[in-house]
């Protein structure tokens, strides 16, 4: 995986699906269930109960069929055992010791921004997108507008996204949108499963909703 390989399927698949839970098991299944119905792009946090070794279970289970990346990479050696563990991708939430290490093992990073000087020190430091970070609170009026800018930036926002967010997003000119509980649930606690299933289908289909030549339209 390279930054260029990884901007493509954002690009492609629109949704960024997050599992964090306390359950590992649970986790596993979620990530089954999710790529069930239809989600190609998993981000395993490393907040998740053992998630180093849900993180292995989901990158051997899925295979090839989804791309599995580690979330919530903070250091040095998040980054090293993400990767050993399969991860093809590392998000962090900030700049930092997580975002060098992965990018100096040749591992594409979602770096956390919010700011424009912090979206130049992501671009600086290797970033092959921008997490930005915590979206919900800034909302897509400020992703286009960070985008004047930074028209060739990937911006993937991040954090408190809903469902009705996702082609607002992507309309403004997001690569993707990363979804974490108002996707999830509390299925990666050991909760309803149908209802993830459910969700996950509405999320893909609000995903694949606006394509990149409208958002670029949209953008202007």
């Amino acid at each position: 995986m390279d930054d260029a390989r990884l901007n493509a399927l954002l690009t492609r698949h629109r949704l960024l699906a997050i599992i964090r839970g306390t359950d590992p098991d649970a986790c596993v299944r979620t990530a089954e269930v999710l790529a069930e119905a239809g989600v190609r792009m998993l981000e395993v946090s490393l907040t998740t109960t053992d998630a180093l070794a849900v993180l292995e279970r989901v990158a051997g289970r899925l295979g090839e069929d989804v791309v599995v990346g580690a979330g919530t990479v903070l250091t040095a050696e998040d980054a090293v055992r993400a990767r050993e563990a399969g991860a093809v991708f590392a998000v962090t939430p900030a700049l930092g010791d997580g975002v060098d290490t992965a990018v100096a093992h040749g591992m594409p990073v979602l770096a956390g921004a919010m700011t424009p000087s912090e979206t130049v020190a992501a671009v600086r430091a290797g970033a092959a997108a921008v997490k930005l970070f915590p979206a919900g609170q800034l909302g897509a009026g400020y992703l286009k507008a960070l985008r004047d800018p930074f028209p060739s930036t990937p911006f993937v926002p991040v954090g408190g996204v809903g469902l009705a967010d996702v082609p607002r997003y992507l309309e403004v000119g997001a690569s993707a949108v990363g979804v974490g509980s108002p996707l999830s649930g509390d299925a990666p606690h050991g909760g309803d499963l149908t209802a993830l299933r459910a969700r996950a289908v509405e999320f893909v289909a609000a995903a694949q909703s606006v394509r990149p030549d409208e958002a670029a339209r949209g953008a202007r």
